[in-house]
């Protein structure tokens, strides 16, 4: 499968599209390597799904217990950025103020040009070592590892966003316009892809920190291609985030005006930020809102040594709130013990998933 690498996002869409929209159904089984990101339009056949979600870890999760599975790790070496607030203001830093220190963090990476950036660091590293200036060397040098890793991470591997993954967890839910909402929304990816996969309802997207509808969410990039359905043809179909029905409520999910009205709620690393004496309350936000019938959707980042290592070395970039690693046993098993029947779990390149429905 052919992979390119345009210089530049924008002088893809100057040269291939006049509306913005710069791939589709020609581009079917290639992928594209960005300055920030990579858009993949890759559809495995059905018998390729194993290579990018493994599934069935666990056959009967009622005799499943937390002596067998152990408990998630704590990922404890926070951000100097978090360190310093609390020494300046003697106190721990509120809830609120981390997610509002880590969305800003988390999207400048989203942002950054990666291969300029490389370049601008080179450049940078060869004009100290050429002076004998070696004042700061180790701090370049930091942030020259930071930004290989997130490179490999989000540009190479794609295990951010991981598509084929993700939809490999959303296939085959039979789904019909469904009314979707996302709790703790940030960027909004999961719910897009979602959407593109099962079109033709809508995506209520929420975050309480209003810079995710500004930023995160607001200038996540509009060229940027989702392989889902055609409902008109019954083929597949590439869409865009403009031609989705979407709107994002900025406000806490505790005062949700919404009743028991959607066929999906779905969160994406939302479950791990919550201490053991908290799970009820954040599982519960996933019953609080769906249809009878309605199925929850949770990932959480996975327990793996690559896991591990993104969040050491990223540390100052993402390390501003309480945060576990956890494996899909522990995941579901707090979702089992919390009145709801497991229907899919598996785990892709850096995330666990489960589909679920209140029993």
């Amino acid at each position: 499968m052919a992979i390119r690498e345009p210089k530049r996002p924008e002088l893809w869409e100057e040269t291939h599209s006049s509306d913005g929209h710069p791939y589709d159904e020609r581009h079917f089984g290639q992928t594209f390597v960005h300055s920030n990101y990579r858009a993949d339009l890759r559809a495995p056949r059905p018998q390729d799904w194993p290579r990018f979600i493994e599934t069935g870890q666990v056959r009967d999760w009622s005799v499943l217990t937390w002596k067998d599975v152990g408990r998630p790790f704590r990922v404890e070496n926070y951000a100097s950025g978090k360190r310093l607030w609390e020494e300046q203001n003697g106190d721990r830093m509120p809830v609120r103020t981390s997610w509002q220190m880590f969305n800003r963090s988390f999207h400048r990476l989203f942002m950054q040009d990666v291969p300029e950036e490389r370049r601008r660091l080179r450049r940078k590293l060869w004009e100290r070592a050429i002076r004998f200036q070696w004042a700061g060397v180790g701090e370049l040098l930091e942030e020259y590892e930071q930004l290989a890793l997130w490179n490999f991470t989000h540009r190479v591997q794609d295990a951010i966003w991981d598509p084929r993954g993700k939809r490999g967890l959303f296939e085959g839910l039979g789904l019909e316009r469904p009314r979707i909402l996302f709790l703790g929304a940030a960027d909004g990816y999961e719910a897009m892809q979602l959407y593109a996969m099962y079109p033709g309802g809508e995506a209520v997207l929420v975050d309480y920190d209003e810079f995710c509808a500004t930023d995160r969410f607001g200038k996540f990039p509009e060229h940027y291609p989702f392989l889902g359905f055609n409902l008109a043809t019954g083929s597949p179909r590439v869409w865009y985030k403009d031609q989705m029905n979407l709107s994002f409520v900025v406000e806490d999910i505790r005062n949700l005006p919404f009743g028991r009205e959607f066929d999906v709620v779905l969160s994406v690393g939302l479950l791990e930020h919550f201490p053991d004496e908290f799970k009820p309350e954040c599982i519960d936000f996933h019953r609080r809102f769906l249809k009878p019938g309605g199925i929850a959707i949770l990932t959480t980042p996975r327990l793996q040594w690559k896991s591990r290592l993104f969040y050491h070395v990223m540390a100052e970039a993402m390390n501003y709130t309480y945060r576990e690693l956890m494996t899909v046993q522990q995941m579901g098993l707090y979702l089992y013990e919390n009145g709801f029947e497991i229907l899919r779990h598996g785990i892709i390149k850096a995330h666990n998933g489960i589909v679920a429905r209140p029993r």
